[in-house]
């Protein structure tokens, strides 16, 4: 005997992390409001922006939105992960509050992650839009090419370490849906910095369980002058390779992906180099080093970590000098000013 009677639609919880971006906020949370898909909480995780989001929020007079305001500025990786760790659904799903969802964003994934209980989530490509939300269709091509999403076919993943951490397909920041109990949340290392969606991956995929990708593009990322991924700035790319550094220090690590090891490898060697170039761009030559004599102790030859490496050496000679010269400079000063 069949039965026509339907199910209740499980709860989604949809975190958006907000700091200081009241317009872009406004159409992240209209983009959650108006999905197809009912069954939602909305938790906005305000960063302690300079003026609270609050009436934006309450403006929406939605229920299922919850509003949390940190007393103070906890950083970004904290800010997102305490909106997963108080989410109540039986899935997740981030929202920055500078991107957008399609309306079938949510209705297109979630019935897959239903009908399968070995999926740990459920992802799909998206578009890239500029400042001023329009749909850049070469930036989005160019993105889907580079994560590897151009050719990749509809359907299920299982094991997925390959297209979730050396492709990075999955776009866990703003275009997946997570099965909540698949990760330990209130254990969730805080180094990873920027590099938590990839971190989000790792853990995801070493599960053992599965991921279902649909190649339809079903939301929107926004690159403006506020992304951090457009910045040159020294001290901000600092923290990024030390950010990935740990990532992939804790993946080598890992004997399950013992297939990925050479992958990690190159990576570390990569972050290391990078992370040595901008400390010597923000005048740390002797922190460089450190950085590129494991370039040269895991590579055969690096013509440009060599190069850097005596770069360094050149740079220190000279700050010395300067700072020797300059206190004796300042010291004559006093001597002939008393």
């Amino acid at each position: 005997m069949s039965s026509n009677i339907e199910l209740p639609e499980p709860l989604v919880s949809v975190v958006i992390p907000t700091y200081n971006r009241p317009e872009y906020l406004k159409q992240a949370i209209a983009s959650a409001v108006n999905q197809t898909f009912n069954n939602i909480e909305i938790i906005v995780c305000d960063n302690c922006s300079d003026v609270s989001p609050q009436p934006i929020v309450e403006a929406f007079q939605d229920e299922r939105i919850r509003f949390c305001r940190n007393s103070q500025n906890i950083g970004m990786v904290a800010n997102i992960i305490n909106g997963f760790v108080i989410a109540r659904g039986k899935y997740i799903a981030s929202l920055h509050d500078d991107d957008m969802w399609e309306p079938d964003f949510l209705a297109k994934l979630v019935p897959h992650l239903e009908a399968n209980s070995d999926l740990a989530l459920a992802f799909c490509d998206h578009y890239v839009i500029k400042a001023d939300g329009k749909i850049d269709d070469k930036l989005t091509q160019e993105c889907s090419e580079t994560w590897k999403r151009a050719n990749l076919k509809a359907g299920i993943y299982q094991p997925f370490y390959q297209i979730a951490i050396e492709n990075m397909s999955v776009a866990t920041a703003n275009a997946a849906v997570i099965r909540k109990d698949v990760v330990d949340w209130t254990a969730f290392p805080l180094e990873v910095g920027g590099f938590y969606d990839l971190y989000i991956n790792y853990l995801c995929s070493r599960s053992g369980l599965g991921a279902y990708y649909t190649p339809e593009k079903l939301t929107r990322y926004r690159e403006h002058e506020l992304t951090d991924t457009l910045t040159d700035n020294a001290q901000i790319n600092i923290r990024k390779a030390k950010n990935h550094i740990f990532c992939y220090e804790q993946f080598i690590q890992d004997v399950r992906l013992k297939d990925l090891h050479p992958f990690f490898q190159q990576r570390l060697i990569e972050a290391n180099q990078y992370l040595g170039m901008n400390l010597l761009k923000a005048g740390q030559p002797e922190l460089a080093r450190h950085h590129f004599w494991y370039v040269l102790q895991n590579k055969r030859l690096s013509i440009r970590a060599i190069a850097a490496l005596l770069f360094s050496f050149i740079q220190s000679l000279f700050s010395h000098k300067f700072i020797s010269v300059k206190g004796y400079v300042t010291t004559e000063r006093k001597a002939t000013s008393g």
